[in-house]
């Protein structure tokens, strides 16, 4: 087990050099392989109203002409150990870990992703709690009722909520219940209150978006939560459980439910890895200041560090929540444990 556990952190970290590769590759190889200049790259930091031998000084000292392999080198360094930014005016330092200097706020965007990510963690955590037990509890009900009405209203709904677009259910949810509704019991959106100063009004502000995105989720979480478990209630090892005299919960729980719940955690450790990145959708549509606010806001100024700031920090989870996955493996099924 711990030389899995090792094998499976060194591939984490491989994985996380090679997003950083094809993040560098997206935002420096990409634009030159269109034609940009490293003048034109520099004249971003710079102000585009700025002369041409502004812009050529720039490029030299921000070191645009420089091979990309010595680029990509600098780039990884200012993630490790910072960075220092000299664009002209004067020298801007890029503590550790520097993942881009904004050119517009003029300010590092690492501490800017980091006063986004309690909102989408807020978010996230909120919906994941509410999709994975209103998901997967349907999803085992309706394979017990394989067939029934209640089977076949679920599943209808499920297919909605997978084919109804976030930023469609949002503002239906908005209008139905906040926008001239004397007894809504959720805020219109772009309200957040920390979990310290009143988790009360936290919960409120962030019910009905979690509902929101929690529709979404339960919806493809109930579906593959009665496929499986359909499979599996037909295994001999359940009908051998059954003859033992185990209690129909037992059996249920512990044996089928257990059993098919592999594929259900490989699926939310990506939903949520993603989800902590930004939920773009969610966040615009209530206005949330969460990182897909964020990202959305710099891709509109054209503010590319803030946006591959946002990316890098994207992947970091989604490669960390999946190595939690594969470790969480073990726990759920023995069989693991036994290869």
């Amino acid at each position: 087990m711990v030389t899995y556990i090792i094998r499976r952190l060194i591939g984490a970290v491989i994985m996380l050099l090679v997003v950083s590769m094809a993040t560098f590759a997206i935002f420096f190889l990409v634009p030159q392989l269109a034609g940009a200049t490293p003048e034109g790259m520099a004249s971003r930091y710079v102000g585009r109203t700025a002369t041409a031998e502004t812009a050529k000084l720039a490029a030299e000292r921000l070191g645009f002409n420089d091979p990309l392999v010595v680029q990509y080198g600098r780039f990884v360094k200012g993630i490790v150990a910072g960075a220092e930014y000299d664009y002209g005016p004067g020298v801007e330092a890029c503590p550790a870990p520097c993942l881009g200097y904004s050119f517009i706020t003029r300010q590092p965007v690492f501490p800017d992703l980091m006063n986004r990510l309690p909102v989408t963690l807020s978010l996230a955590i909120g919906a994941a709690v509410i999709w994975v037990v209103m998901g997967v509890g349907i999803g085992v009900l309706s394979a017990l009722r394989r067939g029934s009405v209640f089977d076949r209203a679920a599943m209808t709904v499920a297919l909605a909520g997978v084919s109804l677009p976030i930023f469609f259910t949002g503002l239906v949810s908005l209008l139905v219940f906040s926008y001239g509704n004397p007894f809504s019991f959720a805020a219109q959106g772009g309200h957040y209150t920390t979990f310290l100063d009143s988790p009360g009004e936290w919960a409120y502000n962030l019910l009905l978006p979690w509902i929101t995105l929690a529709f979404l989720f339960a919806a493809t979480y109930a579906r593959l939560t009665r496929a499986g478990m359909l499979e599996t209630m037909n295994e001999d090892y359940i009908r051998t459980a059954r003859a033992k005299g185990l209690r129909e919960s037992t059996v249920v729980t512990k044996h089928g439910l257990r059993a098919a719940l592999t594929p259900i955690l490989t699926v939310f450790g990506l939903d949520f890895g993603l989800l902590i990145g930004g939920a773009v959708l969610t966040e615009s549509a209530y206005s949330l200041p969460g990182l897909g606010k964020y990202a959305i806001d710099a891709i509109v100024n054209q503010d590319l560090p803030k946006v591959m700031g946002v990316t890098l920090l994207a992947a970091l989870f989604v490669v960390v929540a999946s190595l939690i996955v594969d470790l969480l493996y073990a726990v759920v099924d023995p069989r693991v444990r036994l290869a």
